[in-house]
């Protein structure tokens, strides 16, 4: 008999604050793939909430309108938003890792709940990403990246949902890490399944090391720029979007993360 899944790690964000104990919180340095947004330590980003609905209580990953600023860098933008990781608090080998999540269905915003290979330079650590979405309201996408087959040339498939479904409503976006494959499922349908001979046709299978989990909202950049096209006012962020953002309606929420044994 199969022994019952055991809960390697779990968060429903019913507390008052953050769990600082196995979450940090993101502070911009180096920017990546021409994203829009510095993350900033701030209750304005990243906050807890009590008063959504159909949930206890949700992490809240925001964006705000802050033209001029200023990373401790020196890097100017005009937006700032959200990002928490796991990384020296918490990590996991294998897995069914899952989160309920509610995103933005706004053109050129990109939330992301993924998880990277704890150690190493990427894409040699191993990224695997559980959702991301760039705000079109009828799709989400699941990818893994490594040696050989990241970025553009990343291991990508698309889930579309009928209407009037969206990405707007709470799904339930999991991954299932194993040591010979990635399967990926959306309201437990599964959606892609990578093996390790897709992988390993085009380079090292880099996924049974420790992971740690990321979300996170980005605002504009390569991937919601490949998707619509626009270069002003910003990279892949429209003016439709930037209204949204400096109306305070642009949020990321997070009803719960778990991760169980398989």
């Amino acid at each position: 008999m199969k022994n019952s899944p055991e809960t390697l790690f779990f968060d429903d964000f019913t507390a008052a604050h953050l769990n600082r104990d196995v979450w940090n919180v993101e502070v911009t340095g180096k920017i990546y793939n021409n994203e829009q947004q510095a993350y900033i330590d701030s209750p304005e980003t990243v906050y807890i909430s009590h008063s959504e609905a159909d949930c206890n209580g949700a992490l809240v990953l925001q964006a705000h309108y802050r033209p001029g600023f200023s990373t401790p860098q020196g890097a100017p933008f005009d937006f700032v938003s959200g990002r928490v990781h796991t990384r020296g608090k918490f990590t996991f080998r294998y897995g069914r890792v899952s989160a309920r999540l509610k995103t933005p269905a706004v053109s050129g915003v990109w939330p992301a709940f993924w998880v990277l290979g704890n150690g190493g330079e990427w894409p040699a650590c191993g990224e695997i990403d559980i959702m991301e979405a760039v705000g079109e309201p009828d799709w989400v996408s699941a990818a893994a990246h490594g040696p050989n087959y990241s970025g553009e040339a990343g291991l990508v498939n698309k889930k579309y949902f009928q209407p009037p479904d969206s990405i707007a409503e709470w799904h339930i976006y999991t991954a299932e890490c194993t040591p010979e494959k990635l399967l990926f499922f959306v309201d437990d349908e599964l959606i892609y399944r990578i093996t390790r001979p897709m992988v390993t046709f085009f380079g090292p299978w880099v996924f049974n090391s420790e992971k740690f989990l990321i979300l996170n909202l980005a605002l504009g950049g390569t991937y919601p720029y490949k998707t619509n096209g626009i270069h002003q006012p910003y990279y892949g962020l429209p003016s439709p979007a930037v209204q949204e953002i400096q109306n305070n309606h642009v949020r990321f929420l997070v009803d719960w993360v778990k991760i169980t044994t398989l």
